[in-house]
């Protein structure tokens, strides 16, 4: 995210699609929680572009989510969708144990092991949808949008079993390609092997104890010699592990600490005498997650002092500024970022945030623009239509406010809401302009998805 928040799945299909392959745990079953952080995105990314282009795969076609979940899961779904739980990243010692990992969920996606599933996905599927219908009614008489993401995800443990309990071959198939791609993307396999030795611990205990991991991608001797061999024809170098990619998986696992661990835990991990960046990374955040903003500034002001050109300090430090009404200094450290990182969409999200709330029309009149370039990147991120209507119609034009709100809701599944909000758009905007064009398209489109709930 610009900001480290938590999102919910909103549009039903992303719903059906997830709660075939989800572990079951009573949080999970309460609802999935998605962190957007563009900092730590910007590093996966970075960890998973070479693995993807060494199987063939267009960057652009793939989608990583972040689930905040303290077990050890990786999964794929169709689509070209990973989903990466924060507790697997944070287990990971090195950038190359996570690519790894990537690697092998990657050559499940190139091997099409998705889509493989015959009837046991058609039933898998019959049975999310009636738990997603179920949520859905529950959400509508609530009136909240979010509790009918929350109340969809239901009964995944049912279609979890057996679904993607990858067989044998598949699992060594997707073995050999990792190896193919680390090598190619000029790393050892040691990494995934590293890895797989966490996870052979796992063996022992029950199905019920075990991590997800194991449950979905079960661990064999065999595995384990074929990726020791491999380590073995192709040994990590000693500056492998190149130090832009360790420094970005430091800061990564400090980020996650910082926000989701306990305050002892972290401590822990990152005590007083360590003074790496990492550390006062993780304490930074830590104490303004435990209320201690004037410390938490001050951790952050001295790691800006000492890197004034990263983008990911200002915008951290601009959160917390945010979060805490002190808006003005907020938009200073958004606005660097920004100037420094003018790709990464959630940095320029929150910057348009800040701006508006900060409700001057020569800001809300730039927050435009911004959000602009943000749906250009992510065209169905409900925040930047909601920040788009809330502009348009401080500035008077009510036709695009409706429109923006119709494309809102569009993006969060909320299809009478689309509909409505598009028809009101197209009374209120003329005739046959683009904008107009759209409403139609949008209305149309929404009452077809709301049909095929009915």
């Amino acid at each position: 995210m610009v900001r480290f928040k938590r999102m919910r799945f909103i549009k039903i299909f992303a719903l059906l699609l997830g709660l075939l392959v989800w572990a079951s745990s009573t949080a999970w079953a309460q609802g999935v929680t998605l962190i957007r952080d563009a900092e730590i995105e910007h590093s996966v990314r970075t960890f998973a572009t070479p693995l993807f282009q060494a199987a063939g795969l267009n960057p652009n076609n793939l989608e990583i989510f972040l689930i905040e979940d303290d077990s050890l899961n990786a999964f794929v779904i169709p689509g070209g969708k990973m989903f990466l739980n924060t507790g697997l990243m944070l287990s990971t010692e090195d950038p190359t144990q996570l690519m790894g990992v990537i690697a092998h969920e990657t050559g499940h996606i190139a091997a099409g092991h998705t889509f493989s599933r015959g009837d046991q996905m058609e039933n898998a599927m019959l049975k999310a949808i009636a738990g997603a219908l179920l949520g859905l009614g529950a959400g509508l008489a609530t009136g909240d949008s979010d509790a009918v993401a929350a109340g969809t995800i239901i009964g995944q443990d049912m279609a979890l079993r057996g679904l993607l309990s990858y067989t044998r071959g598949q699992e060594n198939s997707a073995d050999q390609s990792a190896i193919r791609y680390m090598r190619s993307a000029g790393y050892s396999p040691q990494g995934l092997l590293d890895f797989m030795r966490i996870m052979e611990d796992q063996e022992a205990l029950l199905s019920s104890s075990q991590e997800p991991y194991m449950r979905t991608h079960p661990l064999t001797r065999d595995r384990v010699r074929a990726l020791e061999q491999a380590a073995r024809e192709h040994p990590p170098e000693a500056n492998e592990i190149e130090s832009e990619l360790a420094r970005m998986h430091a800061r990564m696992r400090a980020k996650l600490s910082g926000f989701l661990e306990s305050e002892q835990r972290v401590q822990r991990r990152y005590p007083e005498e360590d003074t790496s960046l990492a550390a006062r990374y993780a304490r930074a955040i830590s104490d303004y997650r435990n209320g201690r903003l004037e410390s938490a500034l001050t951790g952050m002001g001295e790691l800006i002092d000492s890197h004034p050109d990263d983008a990911f300090f200002h915008e951290m430090r601009g959160q917390m500024l945010m979060e805490n009404g002190r808006l003005q200094e907020a938009l200073t450290d958004y606005q660097t970022a920004t100037e420094l990182q003018p790709e990464e969409p959630l940095i320029r999200l929150n910057l348009a945030q800040v701006q508006i709330q900060l409700d001057r029309r020569e800001l809300d009149e730039a927050a435009l623009s911004n959000l602009a370039k943000v749906r250009t990147q992510e065209g169905d991120n409900p925040t930047a239509w909601r920040l788009t209507a809330i502009a348009h119609g401080r500035l008077g034009d009510k036709g695009r406010a409706a429109l923006a709100l119709a494309e809102m809701n569009y993006a969060r599944g909320s299809w009478n809401e689309a509909v409505g909000q598009a028809e009101r758009a197209k009374k209120l905007l003329d005739n046959n302009t683009p904008a107009w064009l759209r409403a139609n398209d949008l209305s149309e489109a929404a009452a077809r998805e709301a049909d095929r709930q009915n």
